[in-house]
């Protein structure tokens, strides 16, 4: 079993930064790919970011590439999202998730064993 607790949500103005945190606990996470994802009110989840835990390189979705990075702290089991530049349309309930089966990356949320409680990030104009 793995838990996953996401933090570091907030209200925040169009311009400003937020870094999110999911630390994860349960199993060990050498071979995990974790994700962030989003879901805005009325909209589908959507893919954020995903990183190997063994990896360096992050997956972007087009929409946050440039102003969001995915990182890790493995002797924390945490991963963090830093979004930098948010914009009104940033606004959602993000979710950190664990894929535990295969180490490889994928933005599709089907993939993914584990899922946090999400944390709400609103960001006004």
């Amino acid at each position: 079993q793995v838990q996953l607790v996401e933090s570091g949500g907030g209200l925040v103005q169009a311009g400003d930064s937020l870094r999110l945190s999911c630390a994860a606990s349960g199993r060990t996470f050498s071979s995990y790919v974790m994700g962030w994802f989003r879901q805005a009110p009325g909209k589908e989840r959507e893919f954020v970011a995903g990183l190997r835990w063994s990896g360096s390189l992050g997956d972007y979705a087009d929409s946050v590439q440039g102003r969001f990075a995915i990182s890790r702290d493995n002797a924390e089991n945490t991963v963090y999202l830093q979004m930098n530049s948010l914009k009104p349309e940033d606004t959602a309930v993000y979710y950190c998730a664990a894929r535990t089966r295969l180490d490889t990356r994928t933005r599709l949320s089907n993939d993914y064993d584990y899922w946090g409680q999400g944390t709400q990030v609103t960001v006004s104009a």
